[in-house]
């Protein structure tokens, strides 16, 4: 026979209220940038490719925000309309530095205004996640298609980027010719070094094959592919690739849960405390 006085203890302490029952503030001193990577399909789902992260940001108290850039550009182009943001926002808002978290390719588009369009002064922090800093076999792959296909794919990407956002000038075929490898290294970091004054920080993430963290089934080809060229992996980008200034470990969520988009429910919780943890260091270190 059970218990009615447990039954009733246990019923009164769900119904005790916290003394504070909204979510923590995490504390920064300068508001956050989210600049989002490659790609814009996503976007058929959610107002920016970083919107959820930014409103994890928000309900935790951070000032932050989640624009969206060309799709589908070269490193340049994209890094020139973040530049227009930040004087978007500065003129808007007064700001006088930002946080700047970038995903993937987002990593580059900054790394590239910082050391060559004057934006160090305004920057107190770069942190990167799954960004391609060594480049990724993953492009290399795509750039063995056969030409034809090559061609209507490049031209395919172009129309919808150009589409989504008229006013970007869209080069997918452009912007995957600099992810690989060879590019990043011989041409990208020889001439983008870190600037002073702004702080560096990176995350890599893994899933599938060489972890014990699944990944949806029609990424398997290309995880695959990656690790047998560059180990661990997130379905886009290596860990050892996404290693740039202080490295801060691994986030075990792929490439496009990074973003919450196609992520299991049983793994909701990955995604938050990934970002959350980000958030949170960026509190410890007082930018």
């Amino acid at each position: 026979m059970k218990d009615k006085s447990n039954e009733h203890h246990s019923l009164l302490e769900k119904l005790q209220v916290k003394e504070f029952p909204q979510p923590d503030v995490i504390q920064v001193k300068h508001p956050i940038l989210f600049c989002h990577g490659f790609g814009a399909l996503a976007s058929i789902l959610k107002p920016s490719l970083l919107h959820d992260p930014c409103m994890l940001a928000r309900k935790h108290g951070i000032v932050a925000f989640a624009p969206n850039v060309v799709p589908y550009a070269r490193i340049e182009t994209r890094a020139e309309s973040w530049l227009k943001i930040i004087d978007t926002l500065t003129s808007q808002y007064g700001y006088e530095k930002f946080n700047i978290v970038a995903h993937s390719m987002g990593g580059l588009d900054v790394r590239y205004a910082l050391s060559n369009l004057g934006l160090s002064d305004r920057v107190a922090s770069l942190t990167t996640v799954a960004t391609p800093h060594h480049g990724t076999y993953l492009a290399e792959l795509i750039l063995k298609t056969p030409e034809p296909i090559k061609e209507k794919l490049s031209e395919l990407f172009d129309w919808f980027g150009n589409q989504v956002y008229p006013d970007g000038g869209s080069d997918a075929r452009g912007s995957a010719e600099q992810l690989t490898r060879s590019y990043m290294e011989e041409v990208f970091n020889p001439s983008n070094p870190n600037a002073p004054g702004v702080a560096y920080y990176s995350y890599a993430c893994a899933v599938g094959k060489g972890t014990d963290h699944p990944l949806n089934p029609i990424y398997l080809f290309q995880n695959t592919q990656i690790y047998d060229e560059e180990g661990l992996n997130d379905t886009f980008v290596s860990v050892e690739s996404a290693k740039w200034g202080d490295y801060l470990g691994i986030g075990y969520i792929s490439h496009i849960e990074q973003i919450n988009v196609q992520v299991p429910r049983s793994r909701s919780k990955l995604y938050r405390e990934f970002w959350l943890g980000l958030l949170r260091q960026l509190g410890t270190q007082n930018h």
